[in-house]
């Protein structure tokens, strides 16, 4: 993968001789000089020769794993397995069928791997997490992932965004050098505008001062926009070293410094621990310019590559690195360092636990904890990198290559908010503990129900800018809903007060307050089953009763079309009674039209007493 080139330098291990043979001569040349792309169809030809040994597996697997085409590397290592390997075949094997999400088969290779080397620091985090998968994927989602509209068909990576302009690195430049690591053109800077009202971007445009032949990026930038640090190869200052044997130049990444002059970058200068025997690359600079973030494989370091900081002098003279120790750093790879302005550090991490591949993960600097990973949907079983995330505008990026290609996504905050219902007695304003709250979304599917505390409370954390639905249910009183509209953040408080039952029973009835109707119309209204869940309440207090519906109408419309309505609203009182859970052998009832007025008036009633005429009746008939 491109991201390679500067992720972990140039230096690869020490690679066994002992199969090596005339004729392999050619495609290991192409290895020793990182041309994996020509080197695989070197092997390959052997294989189809017939010429192929477990040698040439293992180099086939390799060179795959080298380029991030973790399906083909399975496939030859998986061969060259078959005889026994270093330890180190094994756990790039491993890492493999992770990143292909075969965590069983991984599981079992790391097993062989921590068998050879028991003291691995690898070895010991793998046995210390046998469970990691399961407790990674319940982790809380916390952002929102979107893939951004500037991508290319080539490796894009290392997004960064200040004052609207979004900053990244791509292969896009087909005009630019070939990389023979992968086939794909050398790394250049590119920025783009950012839309803040409609989150799009314009076109990206080359930082034409910055590029090289070589490549170049990711950078970060101070927060008067003045002075950036950006990662480049060490070929333009000379700081390589030579295999005049192999023919071929040893490279670094190294960090330099630009400022801005008339809206251009000018006086790009190395930092003074640059090395040819080390690299330096993809900085981050705190928020008060003080520190500046970094990875290297320089002395000191735990692992490959390990995040270190140097301190920026108030001259612009810098201290010296220091290593962010070993809570941070692993054996494996540390890279890719972001400081946000609350001091949170994010950085990638194939040494800590994770899905496959690089992972995310944030640790408050301020307190000097524990890295925690990310979790969904930032981290896959692919690589997942270069998180960075712009807190004045409430959005991050991040760079991944989980589609098979590098990406950038942008990430936005999982907004989370607080509902918390205050049930109570409308009647008394007392509070009502042990009342059964059910929580709603938009489709009124149920999330979760909970029972009020003693001061009548009940609280759940939801997503921003979603409509909710609070359904409070007591026994003695009537069943409401709450609607609450979208938070924006923080907590909204309900006022969840609750109607007692106060229901009248005598001997031949039970009396409601009015169940009225809509002129010309059955369906029941929220008045009306307000007073039907009174009804239901008495009932399901009472399994002997049973009751009798009179529905009436009022006296407009002729004899036959009232009797029909009454009917109609009749058994639409029975229907939603048996709806909350009554035996439709319960209650029965009848429309009576317009027989029986609650009002006399005849053709002269007024709006009023046509209303108290359009009711129904609860006769008691056992």
């Amino acid at each position: 993968m491109k991201k390679y080139t500067l992720l972990f330098f140039f230096v690869l291990n020490v690679i066994s001789l002992t199969a090596q043979n005339k004729d392999t001569k050619n495609a290991d040349e192409l290895f020793d000089r990182y041309e994996y792309v020509q080197a695989v169809k070197e092997y390959l030809a052997l294989v189809e020769k017939g010429k192929a040994d477990v040698y040439v597996y293992k180099q086939l697997g390799d060179s795959y794993y080298n380029m991030y085409n973790f399906v083909e590397a399975e496939k030859w290592y998986k061969q060259a397995v078959k005889t026994k390997q270093d330890a180190e075949t094994y756990y790039k094997y491993a890492q493999v069928l992770k990143s292909n999400g075969k965590y069983a088969e991984s599981d079992a290779q790391m097993k062989v791997f921590a068998g050879m080397l028991p003291n691995d620091e690898r070895t010991k985090v793998f046995n210390e997490n046998p469970n990691y998968l399961s407790k990674l994927e319940q982790k809380e989602k916390l952002f929102i992932l979107e893939k951004i509209n500037i991508n290319s068909e080539k490796s894009d990576f290392g997004a960064i965004l200040y004052n609207n302009v979004l900053y990244f690195a791509s292969a896009r430049n087909e005009n630019g050098k070939i990389y023979g690591w992968n086939n794909e053109p050398y790394l250049d800077l590119y920025q783009s505008n950012y839309k803040e009202e409609n989150a799009t971007y314009s076109e990206p445009t080359l930082i034409s001062e910055l590029n090289t032949v070589y490549h170049e990026g990711p950078l970060t930038m101070t927060k008067d926009g003045n002075t950036i640090y950006f990662s480049s190869e060490s070929f333009k200052d000379k700081l390589f070293e030579k295999d005049k044997a192999k023919k071929i130049k040893y490279g670094q990444v190294s960090l330099y410094k630009a400022v801005k002059e008339n809206d251009k970058w000018t006086a790009i200068t190395a930092l003074p621990f640059n090395s040819k025997s080390y690299s330096t690359g993809n900085p981050s600079i705190d928020k008060e310019g003080n520190f500046l973030y970094f990875a290297s494989n320089m002395p000191g370091s735990i692992g490959g590559t390990d995040i270190w900081k140097v301190a920026i002098n108030s001259d612009g003279s810098f201290g010296s690195p220091e290593n962010l120790g070993n809570k941070i750093n692993t054996v494996g790879d540390e890279n890719f360092p972001f400081v946000t302005d609350d001091s949170v550090l994010y950085f990638s991490s194939n040494g800590l636990t994770g899905f496959g591949g690089l992972d995310v993960f944030a640790v408050d600097l301020n307190k000097n904890g524990i890295p925690n990973n990310v979790g969904n949907p930032v981290n896959t079983e692919k690589d997942d990198f270069a998180f960075t995330f712009n807190k004045e505008k409430n959005i991050g990026y991040l760079s991944s290559n989980r589609s098979g290609v590098d990406h950038i996504y942008s990430a936005v905050p999982v907004c989370k908010g607080q509902i918390l219902a205050i049930v109570k007695n409308a009647k008394n304003n007392a509070v009502l503990a042990d009342s059964r709250v059910i929580i709603l979304d938009e489709n009124n599917t149920i999330l979760d129900t909970k029972i009020s505390n003693e001061k009548g409370e009940v609280s759940y954390e939801v997503d921003c800018q979603k409509p909710y639905l609070l359904e409070v249910h007591k026994d003695g009183f009537i069943t409401k809903s709450f609607p609450v509209s979208k938070i924006e953040k923080g907590t909204v408080s309900i006022d969840a007060a609750i109607d007692p039952i106060e229901v009248t029973v005598t001997e031949k009835e039970i009396i409601l307050n009015p169940i009225y109707f809509e002129y010309n119309k059955s369906n029941i209204t929220k008045q009306g089953a307000k007073e039907l869940d009174k009804l239901v309440y008495v009932m399901s207090q009472n399994d002997k009763l049973v009751i009798y519906v009179k529905s009436h109408t009022d006296s407009r419309g002729s004899d036959e079309y009232n009797l029909n309505l009454s009917d109609r609203r009749a058994n639409a009182t029975i229907q939603y009674i048996i709806s909350k859970g009554i035996s439709a052998d319960k209650i029965s009832g009848k429309g009576f039209g317009e027989s029986e007025p609650k009002v006399a008036c005849g053709d002269n009633c007024t709006d009023d007493e046509h209303a108290l005429n359009r009711r129904s009746e609860f006769m008691i008939i056992k």
